[in-house]
């Protein structure tokens, strides 16, 4: 059997917006869109969408394909400067929200694991000559085979957040690169069944993050703003709230 997959509907740029000014645009990045231009022949990037609206956008950091979530975008050369310096010195603010496996009921949780980058481009802990890493962990909402956490990443390492939570032996959703699984209807609900054809399916074919919040304060201005989950990770949390109390 031939199997056609179905074309993605065109991402409308403007109905990414949560916030715009003269100097920035801070957008809810969707999951499976690059932040970046990547080789000739893919999809647009978050960027190249950008330039689309704003000619000038820059952006001021970056999400991995997978990851959902807010992402500052600059209008202008001087905020772009002005944006990265923040980031430079640690500045800005950010909370991810990641499911993960296991009850991890933490407040204020410190992970302290210097990261470095294998050949093949993953992270991996490397505590001689690793880079400092520090990620802050909160519980947010606890279930009875699953966490939903809160991440501040002080600094901004490759895929920081998900080698933290797999290195104390909580992975995300999702994450097979890190031991994570996927979440099946089947694993919180008794007496499952799929159609007899039928293959199940998991609740988000990623890994479980999404960038939640962030916060700054650009020329005087104060910037606090949260992106909504995605209808996945929405769908997701929702689930657990229902059926893994």
């Amino acid at each position: 059997m031939l199997y056609i997959r179905p074309m993605a509907k065109p991402i409308r740029f403007e109905s990414l917006i949560l916030h715009e000014d003269e100097d920035v645009l801070l957008v809810n990045k969707p999951a499976h869109i690059a932040s970046l231009d990547q080789r000739q022949g893919t999809e647009p990037s978050l960027l190249a969408l950008a330039k689309k609206y704003c000619a000038s956008a820059q952006l001021c950091h970056r999400l991995d394909k997978e990851t959902s979530g807010v992402l500052v975008i600059a209008k202008n050369a001087e905020a772009y400067r002005g944006v990265s310096m923040l980031f430079e010195s640690r500045k800005v603010h950010k909370t991810y929200h990641a499911v993960v496996a296991g009850q991890l009921q933490v407040e204020q949780k410190v992970v302290d694991l210097p990261l470095s980058i294998t050949r093949n481009g993953l992270a991996k802990i490397d505590l001689k000559e690793g880079k400092t890493a520090q990620t802050v962990l909160n519980t947010v909402a606890l279930y009875h085979k699953h966490t939903l956490v809160a991440c501040n990443p002080i600094s901004g390492r490759l895929h920081q957040i998900r080698i933290h939570l797999s290195a104390i032996h909580f992975p995300i959703i999702g994450d097979v690169q890190y031991g994570g699984k996927p979440l099946l209807l089947s694993s919180l609900k008794r007496n499952f069944k799929t159609g007899k054809f039928e293959e199940e399916q998991p609740f988000m074919k990623r890994v479980a993050l999404h960038a939640y919040q962030i916060a700054f304060t650009l020329n005087n201005r104060e910037y606090n703003v949260v992106a909504p989950y995605p209808k996945d990770m929405d769908v997701l949390v929702k689930t657990l709230e229902k059926l893994d109390r």
